[in-house]
């Protein structure tokens, strides 16, 4: 990969890394589900009027609803109190393993024994982190992060099945199915009189934070990626993702003065270790040759 690709990519996953401490900056005026809804609808408004419909509107419904309400709503949730932003951008890279998992369930992939091994890893590490539940990570916390990696594991299961497809579009158009949804679950669960305060009290910070997580994480974020995938092997550029958690706990710590404790540490070695395996794994598959 030349350097200024390499970049592009270094670029992107620090985007998706630092994104967990701007979620909570925005958390502290919008109620979980609301800023949820607001994020989804900045992400396709205006923009659907410039794309053309990348898929089948079930597709594009599935997609949204397991992403928007299932990850995002989840993880937003979860993060209002739940569970600090470092812990939650581990926590959330086991969406690889159910990714996984509802492939060989719905497809009858076949799971090779060094997958397993990863697997076993990374579940070593979220076992540590249940004997270390405290005020950073609750049971509750904990549940809704893997809810939302198992929502985001069916959104791949879903974009998978659709093939070769634009991604921001992708994403642009599901967002007309997240965003509606997520306004009715933040009105029964939050209700509307803190959805209206939590907007007039929304500061410009806040509004930038938004907007931030829309554009930069949702639309620059895709778009780079599958820039990168177009042009180099899923193989070279997917491990890179491996750094989501690592600046994810790393501006956790710098910004937000996340303690980094002898055992999160530890979960994050055996968490990253198992996604490390499991990646390596791919690009072996990748580079074998055909029927072999």
């Amino acid at each position: 990969m030349p350097p200024l690709h390499a970049l592009l990519a270094l670029v992107v996953v620090t985007v998706w890394g630092t994104n967990f401490v701007i979620m909570k900056f925005a958390l502290g005026d919008l109620p979980p589900l609301t800023l949820a809804a607001l994020r989804f609808t900045v992400a396709c408004l205006p923009a659907v009027f410039f794309f053309k419909r990348p898929a089948p509107w079930g597709d594009l419904a599935a997609y949204g609803l397991l992403i928007g309400v299932g990850q995002f709503g989840a993880i937003y949730y979860a993060m209002n109190g739940h569970i600090s932003p470092g812990l939650a951008s581990l926590v959330i890279q086991v969406q690889a393993f159910f990714t996984i998992g509802l492939a060989v369930a719905l497809t009858g992939e076949r799971l090779r024994p060094q997958q397993i091994a990863a697997l076993v890893l990374a579940a070593g590490g979220l076992v540590w982190l249940m004997i270390h539940t405290n005020a950073e990570m609750t049971p509750l916390g904990l549940g809704l992060v893997l809810l939302a990696a198992l929502g985001w594991a069916g959104g791949n299961i879903v974009t998978r099945r659709a093939g070769q497809v634009n991604m921001v579009a992708y994403v642009v158009w599901s967002s007309l199915f997240a965003a509606p949804a997520l306004f009715v679950l933040a009105l029964a669960v939050e209700g509307a009189p803190a959805m209206v305060a939590g907007i007039r009290g929304a500061d410009a910070a806040t509004w930038a934070a938004v907007l931030w997580q829309a554009v930069g994480n949702s639309l620059f974020g895709y778009a780079a990626w599958a820039w990168l995938l177009a042009r180099h092997p899923a193989a070279t550029v997917s491990p890179l993702a491996l750094l989501v958690p690592v600046f994810g706990m790393g501006a956790s710590a710098i910004v937000l003065h996340e303690p980094l404790s002898s055992w999160k540490l530890t979960a994050a070695v055996l968490v990253i270790g198992g996604l490390a395996l499991n990646a390596i794994q791919l690009r072996r598959a990748a580079s074998a040759p055909a029927g072999g």
